[in-house]
């Protein structure tokens, strides 16, 4: 019994490890097949996901592994002049660029290239630069302007050189070279610090933008709108076809005022000379001339100039890339007399009929400085239109020192003295008329009244450019209704605050004198410009001192070098019942207003009014000037 009771209990204990083995298999499936579940449920969200949600992403990435976009960048805007002369024209040329995300070794690509295109130094340079600024996925561009034997070279070398393509391209050129550098300016490769302040998408595929002149000030205009296009590529990023476009929107041409014609005039006309001239139509403001001396090829510095290039242009003394029109400011001389004589009538200081004897030098109460006149011996009793026409220092030095330098100086800022004329360019000077807050503000020093006696004839602190002279010149032909001075010809005319007077007489008086100053015999460029001219001009003479001259001293230019000579200025306007062009010259070192800029003012005039050519011979230049320096 014991035996049989041993082997059943040991039967049910065999049952019921049996029964626990079942029941942890049967847990451990469960668990299996929970895991397997939730497994397989991950799997078909995900799929879900990618299928669905995500599909539009994923579509997107896959066609960028086989698709490539490219910009196309905008073709720049013509510039023309008036008569539809060309001045910035863009030429089709070959360059190679190089796509950095798509080249392993950059260094070994590039010495391939030096090899291949004969790269020099400076190439290299502007590429590195350009490199450190541009976008991984853009061409960069390493060589402008590639003749056919580069390509030929390229073509052949093409298996061992992925990420270099030879893209056709639109430079920019100038035909007219240095003749409108300083009014149309020209464009160059950005740069890094422009890369920090400009839309890298609204440049994207252009390496160029406006440095200088209108080029710069219209860039926006001129700049056009980038399209794109989509590629289709092979593993290599080759192209195979052209999947879609979006074409580029030109850039606006401009029409300028500028007449290319008279613009050689001005330019001939100042011969061997620095300086500027600029003409202006005082009826609208359009810039008709616009001449700084000497100048410069702007094609230079379209694709990266040369390092000799550059350095001879910033070593010459004469400083060619200095924008003497509107960037200089000179002493204007005697050319503020007009201005200063209306100024004296409207504050009733003096009047058309006022005379005072004029001696050879002027003196302050109870102070024994000599102010003197041009004129050694003086005018001797003169009266405004006298003294306009003669150009009388005492005249002025009197009228000044009574008016004092604040009234002076609120007049002039309405001739647009001392401030900038507003003018489509950018680096504008503002010259200066001083005051005593000004010199309070700036030298730290009260204002004395000899400072006040020279300001009256444009000495001493007074500044201005040769493009305000015109534009003083303007408002006086005008009569005080004139216009902001403009290039683009399309620009909206922006009116001055008209100068009203208290008498209308008063212009009569002061644009009188301006006409007997070149129509009348005692006038100081009648013998140089008014016997000969066929029709009537005013104008005014005056000289810009580059030294002072002691008061035991008398001023000789002969035997002087030529960097001591004064300054010539001369402004003018023609015809003077109908003014149609008004015009400025400043001439360096030119000695005589009347025996040297007023002859170079009477050439540009007759080109525009006669359509004359100039001729160099046709009017004597004379330095020794009137009698004396005016």
């Amino acid at each position: 019994m014991r035996r049989i009771w041993k082997e059943a209990k040991s039967a049910s204990r065999a049952v019921e490890d049996e029964a626990r083995i079942r029941d942890i298999l049967l847990r451990r499936a469960l668990l299996v097949g929970l895991v397997c579940f939730f497994v397989l449920a991950g799997v078909v969200a995900r799929v879900a996901w990618l299928q669905v949600t995500a599909h539009e992403h994923f579509t997107e990435l896959a066609e960028k592994n086989s698709t490539r976009s490219e910009p196309i960048p905008p073709s720049r805007g013509l510039i023309y002049d008036r008569n539809g002369v060309l001045l910035a024209d863009n030429t089709p040329s070959f360059q190679v660029e190089l796509v950095p995300e798509q080249i392993k070794d950059m260094e070994a690509t590039l010495a391939l290239l030096t090899e291949i295109l004969a790269l020099d130094e400076d190439d290299i340079e502007r590429f590195r630069k350009a490199l450190k600024n541009g976008r991984s996925f853009d061409g960069i561009p390493l060589k402008f302007n590639l003749s056919e034997e580069d390509i030929a070279r390229l073509a052949v070398e093409r298996p061992r050189l992925p990420g270099v393509e030879v893209q056709a391209r639109l430079t920019r050129i100038y035909p007219q070279a240095g003749l409108t550098a300083h009014a149309v300016g020209y464009v160059g490769r950005i740069n890094e610090r422009e890369t920090e302040v400009i839309d890298n998408d609204a440049y994207a595929g252009t390496s160029h933008i406006g440095k200088t002149g209108l080029e710069r000030f219209y860039e926006d205009r001129l700049r056009g709108k980038v399209g794109s296009r989509k590629l289709e590529v092979d593993a290599h990023g080759r192209s195979l076809r052209m999947l879609e476009e979006l074409p580029a929107t030109p850039g606006e041409d401009l029409h300028l005022s500028l007449d290319v014609r008279l613009q050689a005039a001005a330019e001939a006309a100042l011969g061997d000379f620095l300086g500027a001239i600029v003409a202006i139509d005082p009826r609208n403001g359009e810039v008709l001339a616009f001449v700084s001396k000497p100048t410069f090829d702007p094609n230079l510095f379209v694709n990266g100039i040369r390092s000799k290039d550059y350095r001879a242009l910033m070593d010459n003394p004469d400083r060619p890339l200095f924008n003497r029109a509107s960037s200089a400011a000179y002493p204007p001389g005697s050319t503020i007399k007009p201005m200063m004589s209306l100024a004296g009538m409207e504050n009733g200081l003096i009047t058309p009929e006022y005379r005072m004897f004029a001696g050879p030098y002027y003196q302050l109460p109870n102070d024994d400085h000599h102010y003197r006149d041009w004129r050694k011996g003086g005018h001797g009793w003169v009266d405004l239109d006298h003294a306009l026409a003669q150009s009388c220092d005492v005249y002025f030095y009197d009228l000044a020192y009574r008016m004092g330098i604040d009234r002076l100086h609120d007049f002039a800022l309405k001739f647009d003295l001392g401030r900038a004329t507003g003018i489509d360019l950018p680096n504008e000077a503002k010259g200066l008329v001083p005051s005593k807050d000004w010199k309070l503000a700036t030298k730290k020093q009260v204002w004395f009244p000899g400072e006040t006696v020279i300001a009256g004839i444009g000495q001493g602190y007074m500044l201005s450019t040769p493009l305000q002279l015109a534009q003083m010149t303007a408002i006086l032909a005008q009569r005080g209704e004139a216009v902001r001075p403009h290039l683009w010809r399309d620009a909206s005319v922006q009116p001055i605050e008209p100068i009203k007077l208290a008498q209308s007489r008063y212009w009569d008086a002061a644009l009188g004198g301006m006409e007997h100053v070149v129509q009348a015999q005692y006038g100081t460029a009648h013998k140089y410009i008014g016997k000969t001219a066929p029709y009537r001009i005013a104008g005014k003479s005056g000289t810009a001192q580059v030294f002072t001259v002691k008061q035991n001293e008398t001023y000789s230019a002969r035997g002087l070098n030529k960097k001591l000579l004064d300054h010539a200025v001369f402004i003018a306007f023609a015809p003077a019942d109908a003014p149609r062009i008004a015009v400025a010259a400043f001439v360096e070192h030119g000695s005589s207003g009347s025996g040297v800029a007023a002859p170079m003012v009477r050439k540009v005039m007759d080109a525009w009014l006669l359509g004359e050519a100039v001729d160099k011979s046709a009017v004597t230049l004379d330095a020794a000037g009137a009698g004396g320096r005016e």
